[in-house]
């Protein structure tokens, strides 16, 4: 593996499961492989799991890691090509490139500005520092995606329903009240790796005018219809996501769609899942949260193997 964007760089998305699953028994056993390896990671914006875990996967692997907080660790960085630089120190270009000489891995996570859609599903930012970056870059969330978190999340769905029993079973990504415009990439990563396994019926549920961008959601089954989507589902997926259609815009203020324990009832006894933080009572209830069928703290414990078993790909691809 020579980097790590999405779905789309991984072999066989059955393997890398069954592989994460594996080296979460045993995660020390390649600390040989990151002997002397560096793994820098930079982040644009804050961190809780994707940070921390990151740093416990490399460490796991037997490498250092360096941090990079860009605007609070750092000079003020240009993104822009062209521009006379009056308010910024360091262009991009020699940013990435110096921290290109720091490290054999570079990890970064971007946010989009929910301002123009073009820019940010155009992956501008992360092109840029693909297109600078000499050494292999991993995506711990960008504009349009999170891929870490996704494969964290068909993980913990696996170690509850093997996919490898070819049992069948329902997922349910449901759109749930926020106070602020969010990013799109956890929803869009989500029905990307689902789409790749078949034992998976996934139905999206949200408001209307929320419907997630085609090429994500791939022709998933939409319904505006919360408790037609909740019935018989095996696990349900929490999270927000601004409008795709009006681009960055919250059009829908209903607290109908939290999460609650009434809806959860007419479910299949489902496991709650969320890629955290979440605000409690308004994306879901406190009940729901701490329930025993909540999953939610497993899925942030499969952050730190999901991003150990790319580590380790990106590492044995270097030996």
């Amino acid at each position: 593996m020579k980097r790590f964007f999405s779905v789309e760089d991984v072999i066989n998305v059955y393997d890398i499961i069954k592989e994460a699953i594996n080296l979460k028994k045993n995660p020390y056993c390649f600390q040989h492989i990151g002997k002397n390896k560096t793994i820098g990671l930079v982040f644009f914006n804050p961190s809780l799991r994707t940070r921390i875990s990151c740093q416990k996967a490399a460490f796991n692997l037997g490498s250092n890691t360096w941090v990079l907080n860009i605007h609070r660790d750092s000079w003020n960085i240009e993104m822009k090509d062209g521009n006379v630089m009056k308010d910024t120190q360091e262009h991009l270009k020699e940013a990435i490139s110096v921290m290109n000489l720091y490290c054999d891995i570079l990890a970064v996570r971007t946010f989009p500005h929910l301002i123009d859609r073009d820019y940010d599903y155009n992956e501008v930012l992360f092109n840029k520092i693909l297109s600078y970056s000499k050494v292999p870059v991993v995506n711990m969330e960008s504009a349009t995606l999170h891929p870490l978190q996704s494969l964290a999340d068909v993980m913990t769905i696996a170690e509850f329903i093997p996919f490898f029993s070819k049992k069948k079973c329902k997922v349910v990504l449901s759109w749930a009240p926020h106070v602020k415009p969010l990013p799109h990439s956890v929803a869009n990563s989500f029905s990307q790796w689902i789409s790749k396994i078949e034992e998976i019926d996934l139905t999206i549920t949200c408001p209307e005018q929320y419907d997630l961008y085609e090429e994500f959601s791939n022709g998933v089954y939409t319904t505006y219809n919360q408790n037609e989507a909740f019935l018989n589902a095996d696990f349900i997926y929490a999270k927000n996501w601004s409008s795709y259609i009006n681009y960055g815009k919250i059009l829908c203020n209903n607290n109908d769609w939290m999460i609650t324990e009434r809806k959860m009832k007419i479910t299949n006894k489902a496991k709650f899942m969320h890629c955290l933080p979440v605000r409690r009572n308004m994306v879901v209830e406190d009940s729901v949260l701490d329930s025993p069928n909540s999953i939610v703290l497993q899925q942030a414990e499969n952050r730190i193997y999901a991003s150990q078993i790319i580590f380790l790909k990106i590492l044995q691809s270097l030996s």
